[in-house]
């Protein structure tokens, strides 16, 4: 199983929110390129991104940094946040990224989805983000009022490459994750899922390794809390 690291990117610094909410941060003291170095040295293959800034602009405001992660720790990179046109999905993977994740945009838009798949073929990650069974929308701002189950039996065949599931209610709460929603969506999806939100323990990552169709997990305020050692993290990444 895939571990994904995660950097939120706002305002060129490290941060996490709390179920999305823009006022409920907390900084952390290492640089966004500090941090994915770090995570390369300990031994990581892959990395989660969200460029917070983008998820308010709708645009690349922190694609330098991604670029020089990118660049300097050669792993291999999903961004999200603000993705809303093919100009910046071209940007990012002119910029080296592996997976370049569409949200809002792919929601409001199915057709733009599918186009943006045949278009880059391999690259684009769809972020399911639920909050009690229905999608939000721009930066979790907005309940879009569309079943998430419903939304992906739609899009299912699509050519998305990726799948990530986020139970907003759990986001940086480290209450373990909504598994019995992210295997709803597993059993129906035609890609692999990763699994976001709400990671407490290195128990909840061995949980994720043994269910079907889940090719990862994403990891963020429990690393930098303290509360999963990078070292003992890193014996769950194949």
């Amino acid at each position: 199983m895939k571990i994904f690291p995660a950097i939120d990117i706002k305002d060129k610094r490290c941060v996490r929110l709390v179920k999305g909410d823009f006022d409920n941060k907390t900084e952390y003291k290492n640089s966004p390129i500090d941090q994915a170095k770090s995570y390369k040295e300990y031994g990581f293959k892959n990395l989660h991104i969200v460029d917070l800034d983008g998820a308010l602009t709708g645009e690349t405001v922190n694609i330098d940094i991604v670029q020089e992660i990118v660049k300097k720790s050669n792993l291999k990179v999903e961004i999200g946040g603000g993705i809303r046109n093919f100009d910046s999905i071209q940007k990012y993977i002119d910029a080296g990224v592996d997976k370049v994740i569409l949200g809002s945009a792919a929601i409001n838009d199915k057709k733009f989805l599918k186009e943006t798949c045949e278009k880059f073929p391999g690259k684009i990650a769809l972020s399911l983000d639920s909050k009690d069974g229905k999608l939000s929308v721009s930066g979790w701002k907005e309940n879009s009022n569309i079943s998430t189950l419903e939304f992906l039996k739609e899009v299912n065949n699509y050519g998305v490459s990726r799948l990530i599931f986020t139970d907003i209610n759990k986001d940086g709460t480290k209450e373990s994750p909504n598994f019995d929603e992210t295997l709803k969506v597993a059993k129906i999806s035609n890609c692999s899922v990763i699994i976001s939100g709400g990671v407490s323990s290195i128990n909840d990552v061995k949980k994720a390794s043994s269910m079907e169709n889940i090719e990862g997990i994403i990891v963020g305020k429990a690393i930098y809390d303290g509360d999963i050692k990078l070292e003992e993290l890193v014996k769950e990444d194949a």
